[in-house]
């Protein structure tokens, strides 16, 4: 439903893909008067017209910038997800972070309007969930750590919030994994291995959400009103073994033990960031998402299906970079632990 427009609008981690992106976005609407980017390190994407403000949300400055500058919409998209970060930090940003961010839109009398990026990583991955996810739907196994849980632990605080300040219109997206040209993650960065290790008995189905997709509904969320919880991903499911195939990537069936040890040579040989233990199940029993509730509330669909998001990428980004051969020599030497 049509909103009053968005006067001011903060965005958080804009310093990442997705940030820049939706603050370039937000800031050719003509009805949006200001739009402010604040991250912990400066972007390296340019903004346009969008203020860069360098603050920690997890300090008290958030506070004083969402007052001063009388902010009524606030985009919080600073989930940190990567692996390669601290686990600590990585909380302290995820949990501590929001927590500091709600309390100040929560004493903001300005504030009206709370957009908050989430992940489909909530419900977990296990081999009793359901066939498709609703957002009613509660995981058959909960997080227990990791971004998921962190992701959960967010949601958690954002519903106090909404008890708090009944007033607000808030929306939380839960995203299924993003593939885009512009797109680094681990996903990507598992997509483009030279030969991409599986888990040995399964392939999981799997759904992804294009960038420019992604986008939409984070602009749509934002100058309009469509509070609620809505999970986001393309069209369709895909196999994993399908999605390797389309990429042109070999596979190689491995104990899920391997795997591990494939992350921490990976590290070491191929750039890679690692395997969470959030990726890992993902990868074994995979997750599918049911965004009727999302299709309803925009009357909308997504521009890029789950293949044709996987279609995108492969055709901008390509292959991966060749394997060092003594990567995957290491790689077959590796024992299996028990």
């Amino acid at each position: 439903m049509p909103s009053a427009a968005a006067r001011v609008v903060l965005v958080t981690g804009v310093s990442r893909f997705l940030g820049a992106r939706v603050a370039n976005t937000l800031q050719a609407d003509p009805g949006i008067e200001r739009v402010i980017g604040v991250d912990t390190v400066p972007p390296t994407m340019s903004l346009g017209r969008t203020e860069f403000v360098r603050v920690d949300i997890r300090t008290p400055g958030i506070a004083k910038i969402i007052a001063s500058a009388e902010v009524d919409t606030v985009v919080h998209l600073n989930l940190v997800t990567s692996p390669a970060a601290s686990r600590s930090k990585a909380k302290e940003l995820n949990v501590i972070g929001t927590m500091q961010l709600l309390a100040a839109c929560q004493r903001s009398p300005d504030m009206r309007k709370l957009v908050v990026r989430s992940s489909a990583a909530v419900y977990g991955s296990s081999p009793r969930d359901p066939a498709v996810f609703t957002e009613r739907d509660e995981p058959a196994e909960a997080p227990s750590g990791g971004y998921a849980k962190d992701a959960v632990e967010v949601e958690g605080y954002v519903r106090g919030l909404v008890r708090r300040r009944s007033d607000l219109a808030v929306s939380v997206l839960r995203f299924a994994n993003f593939l885009g040209p512009g797109v680094d993650s681990p996903l990507t960065r598992y997509l483009r291995l030279p030969v991409v290790p599986t888990v040995l008995g399964f392939d999981p189905r799997l759904q992804f959400v294009h960038e420019d997709d992604g986008v939409e509904v984070l602009r749509r969320m934002t100058v309009e009103d469509h509070p609620g919880c809505y999970n986001v991903a393309g069209d369709g499911v895909l196999l994993l073994s399908q999605a390797l195939r389309r990429a042109g990537r070999p596979s190689v069936p491995m104990p899920a033990q391997s795997i591990a040890a494939f992350g921490d040579l990976g590290r070491r040989f191929a750039g890679l960031s690692g395997f969470s233990p959030e990726l890992l199940r993902w990868l074994t029993y995979g997750r599918v998402l049911d965004t009727a509730a999302l299709a309803d509330e925009l009357a909308w669909r997504p521009k890029y299906s789950s293949e044709a998001a996987l279609a995108d990428f492969v055709s901008v980004r390509g292959p991966g970079p060749g394997a060092p051969l003594r990567l995957l020599d290491r790689l077959i030497a590796t024992p299996v632990r028990d």
